[in-house]
């Protein structure tokens, strides 16, 4: 898909705040409700937008210990690792790396004690190496969209 400097503002706008209206968003890039809808659709379709999601905040839900855990694991696990990693409601991304680690975990638990708990399960599948978040001076964010990406 070919996108042009409509389409990359609507991405720049549904990324600060995908609670735009269709009407919010039509005044912001000069065009019709209907025309904003049936861009936003194609960028849906195209795989452009794969979702819409709200910032929960972990701490407030009680989940105070955010980690990342570092996986070296042999090949021959990798299938069996994953289908078990996606179950895990505490897993909120996991990644296959490049270089010394198979797999980069984030997680977030209550508490140390519950943390430990999964990473002695994840031991069974590899060496771990943890690093326990203190602070986030930079959340999670969208890309930055120029008129020329």
């Amino acid at each position: 898909m070919t996108m042009d400097k409509i389409d990359r503002k609507l991405l720049r706008l549904l990324q600060e705040n995908a609670r735009y209206t269709l009407k919010q968003l039509s005044e912001k890039v000069y065009l019709s409700s209907p025309a904003v809808a049936a861009r936003i659709e194609k960028l849906e379709e195209e795989g452009i937008i794969t979702g819409y999601h709200a910032d929960v905040s972990l701490d407030k839900m009680g989940f105070h210990i955010t980690a990342f855990i570092n996986l070296e694991m042999p090949p021959k696990q990798k299938a069996t690792f994953l289908t078990y990693i996606a179950e895990v409601p505490n897993v909120i991304e996991c990644d296959v790396v490049s270089g010394s680690y198979s797999v980069l975990i984030k997680v977030s638990f209550p508490s140390t004690t519950d943390l430990d708990l999964f990473i002695g399960q994840l031991q069974k599948y590899g060496h771990t190496e943890t690093q326990i978040v203190f602070s986030v001076p930079v959340p999670h964010r969208g890309i930055v969209i120029t008129e020329e990406n």
